[in-house]
């Protein structure tokens, strides 16, 4: 793998311009000041005086208003000189109110005219915000068309007195260089961790192997950049995925040198971890989502674990991806990179394709002695054993899969896309969907059971029962389902496989393991948890109603899921076997059926750049009130590759048929993506410089289009 430092993707925005901060009043000059032979007029009693050295102050004020996203001047008072510290917090007359705010810079001139007001206390002399994190937090802001104030609310947590007074721990040892032998299944692999222990900046697409312990190899990349002394930042979707990584990681570096940071920690005990990893006590920094702007000192190595999960997008503004802020952060720090996962994005697949990244995959043999044996429910020879193969929902090879399981003393797995009962209804003659008299929402079926007979169908948004169905189309009183949930079909299988225990996970309970003894064990896709020595066989049920959603991403995603689950199974040779209820004709099954999801990915990205849709484009997302909507289009200017789509009604109508809402679709070509960031953000600073009312949500490369 080469070890020259690669070009990004796009360019790293300049640094923010500095202007000066609010008016002060000058301070009247004595009566006798003028007086021929008159003294000099001193200070007057209790009158601050500016600091010795270094008297100006760049504040960020902490007002998210995007015609205020630059630094203010201040002037530091003499009593705060050795307090008020690059990268503390502070307290500022901000129009008249005590704001809060970050100093990031002290000078000893500024461009303001007038005389500067002084900064009123320092909350802390604690540099919570070092240069290479306001560096980064300014990239991610300017990349998202947001404001500083935004990400930086994202990137600190909130400041803890008590816990910020508790001395300092020291710093860990550097652990011992691991053994990274398991890398060699992989092209590329002992190349990148060669490159990472050596800290030489390597970007990396990583596919996992079903079955790999994934854990285990992550913590290997971390402690190989820990025991060269430089730090390892790892992100993962949900916190089962961490506590996996963080006890392999503690395993390998020592429990003194690894934290685990997720946003679900109490207010102490999460500042007391985020400051550890500022002092630079722990080497290796494994989180969720709220882990990304973590100060990693030194950092060596950023991974990102299965970036196509929704949960890596934060949904608060400036709505920053994960694997986007990780990228930044490798390429300011001459990082190392690693993307990893069982399936691949599109994004992940431009990587590869720009060269930016390199794909580190195991060769076809490798490839074939771990995946499982896939079998797509409609192939010839079982329709021609079983011709009701095409509509069943549990067709024959799915009985006899997880019977091959049981007797081999294996559990097996079960994905249903949806969670519930029964949670569609239709007419049971014309198939129009089932709604409620009374509010229009959906019925299903609770389940359970009320004086001895069934629960009657129950609207999911009000909850009123309804025991006098009538369809509004053809007047029918039957009722049909059209989506079978998880309880369902833990019902179904359990009457199919009498003996035999039915566990469900999902919800509002996740398993995160079960023995490796027979059981069925149903869930939801993401919820599926981890089986003592693999599972038999897996039954991935309804595959139409993932690839049946209306949805940009809906085959990426479906394959995405099919393949967590499917990472679970035994190997073909060991007898594992995989069930997916969908047409083997389809891209996506062959895609599971080849165990090729790179190919799948290049499918993908080939179609969005011929449609004109993201990672192949920069698209920016309006939604609003029709008015604000059109306000904003208005003053946007685009560049020659601009291009608006919309806007579309959104939501419910008014009396006379007007949208409530309605949003609309900008697109740009990828090196415009910049330029549209700034027109974002600068329609946006005029809309708040007019105090316009009406409120509207801009959002760069969103993940729902559709």
């Amino acid at each position: 793998m080469s070890s020259s430092e690669p070009a990004p993707l796009w360019e790293l925005p300049e640094p923010s311009r500095t202007e000066p901060g609010p008016k002060a009043a000058p301070a009247r000059a004595p009566k006798s000041a003028g007086r021929p032979g008159a003294r000099k007029p001193g200070p007057r009693k209790g009158q601050q005086q500016p600091a010795p050295e270094l008297p100006v102050a760049k504040v960020v004020v902490d007002i998210p208003l995007a015609h205020l996203d630059r630094t203010f001047d201040y002037q530091v008072p003499e009593k705060l000189h050795e307090a008020a510290v690059p990268g503390c917090r502070v307290r500022v007359r901000f129009a008249g109110q005590l704001v809060d705010g970050f100093l990031v810079e002290r000078t000893d001139t500024t461009e303001y005219e007038r005389k500067l007001a002084f900064l009123e206390r320092v909350t802390s002399s604690e540099a919570v915000l070092p240069p290479s994190l306001l560096t980064v937090c300014r990239a991610v802001a300017d990349r998202y068309g947001g404001t500083l104030s935004d990400v930086l609310r994202l990137a600190l947590p909130p400041r803890h007195a008590k816990v910020e007074g508790e001395p300092p721990a020291e710093p860990a040892p550097a652990p011992p260089s691991p053994d990274v032998s398991a890398w060699a299944r992989y092209q590329r692999g002992p190349a990148f961790l060669e490159a990472t222990a050596e800290g030489k900046p390597a970007n990396a697409v990583w596919q996992a192997l079903p079955g790999e312990d994934w854990p285990r190899r992550l913590a290997e990349a971390a402690a190989a950049a820990a025991a060269q002394g430089r730090g390892a930042l790892l992100v993962v979707p949900d916190h089962r995925d961490l506590d996996r990584v963080h006890a392999a990681c503690a395993g390998l570096v020592g429990e003194s040198a690894v934290v685990a940071l997720i946003a679900g920690l109490g207010p102490a005990e999460r500042y007391r971890r985020w400051l550890a990893v500022l002092r630079g006590a722990v080497r290796v920094v494994v989180g969720t989502r709220a882990a990304m702007f973590a100060p990693v000192a030194e950092p060596g190595l950023f991974v990102v674990w299965d970036d196509g999960d929704d949960l890596h997008l934060d949904p608060h503004a400036p709505y920053p991806h994960v694997r986007d802020v990780v990228m930044d952060r490798a390429h300011a720090a001459k990082a190392s990179l690693l993307v990893g996962g069982f399936a691949r994005t599109a994004e992940a697949q431009l990587l590869v394709e720009s060269g930016w990244a390199q794909p580190v995959l195991a060769d076809r043999a490798e490839l074939r002695a771990a995946a499982p044996r896939v079998t797509p429910v409609g192939e010839d020879f079982d329709v021609a054993r079983d011709e009701a193969a095409r509509v069943a929902r549990l067709p024959a090879v799915a009985f006899e899969a997880a019977r091959q399981a049981f007797a081999a003393g294996l559990p097996t797995l079960v994905q249903v896309p949806r969670r519930g009962y029964v949670p569609g209804l239709a007419c049971g003659h014309c198939r129009t969907a089932a709604h409620c008299r009374r509010c229009a929402g959906p019925l299903a079926l609770p389940g359970g059971s009320a004086d001895g007979a069934p629960k009657p169908p129950a609207c999911r948004w009000c909850g009123v029962p309804e025991t006098a169905f009538r369809c509004v189309a053809c007047g029918s009183g039957r009722l049909r389902a059209v989506i079978v949930g998880a309880k369902r079909t833990a019902e179904e299988l359990g009457r199919a496989f009498p003996g035999v225990p039915v566990r469900t996970s999902g919800a509002t309970e996740v398993l995160a393991s079960v023995p490796g003894r027979p059981a069925l064990v149903v869930c939801t896709p993401g919820a599926e948890p981890v089986a003592e020595g693999g599972y038999g066989a897996a039954l991935l049920l309804d595959g139409w109603a993932l690839l049946g959603r209306q949805d940009l991403r809906a085959s990426e995603e479906t394959l995405r899921r099919w393949m967590a689950a499917g990472s679970l199974v035994r190997p073909a040779a060991s007898g594992g076997r995989i069930v997916v209820g969908a047409e083997a004709g389809l891209p996506v099954v062959q895609a599971l059926v080849r165990w090729d999801p790179a190919w799948h990915a290049a499918q993908e990205l080939s179609e969005r750049r011929e449609l004109g849709f993201p990672p192949a484009v920069r698209m920016a997302s309006v939604e609003g009130t029709p008015d604000a909507v059109a306000g904003v289009l208005d003053d946007l200017p685009l560049p020659g590759t601009g291009e608006v789509l919309g806007p579309v009604p959104l939501g419910d109508f008014d009396e006379e048929g007007n949208a409530a809402r309605e949003r609309a679709l900008v697109r740009v070509a990828r090196p415009d993506g910049k330029t549209l960031a700034a027109a974002v953000h600068a329609a946006a600073a005029r809309r708040d410089a007019r105090k316009a009312t009406e409120p509207v949500r801009i959002q760069l490369d969103p993940l729902d289009l559709i």
